[in-house]
């Protein structure tokens, strides 16, 4: 793929739970590729990854991280952060 992501924040509020870390080689790890905060009964997910690249190019970890975001629910990670 031509870039996996595009404008990755360096730094992000503690009260968002980070859920991947990457890295090129040689580079020290960002952590705030996939963003989840708790909103009401849901979550807000904020994402750099360029999943408009993968998806139409079938990768398929792309196409399941895309559903697992979809999914996320106020059950999981997000539900144990403090509400803002």
């Amino acid at each position: 793929m031509q870039e996996r992501s595009l404008y990755m924040p360096a730094t992000a509020d503690p009260r968002w739970a980070r859920l991947v870390a990457m890295n090129d080689p040689g580079e020290p790890p960002n952590q705030h590729g996939v963003l989840v905060a708790p909103v009401g009964k849901g979550a807000y997910v904020y994402t750099t990854l360029a999943l408009f690249r993968q998806l139409p190019a079938g990768v398929p970890g792309g196409a399941r991280l895309f559903l697992n975001l979809l999914a996320a629910t106020g059950q999981s990670t997000a539900s144990a952060l403090p509400r803002p």
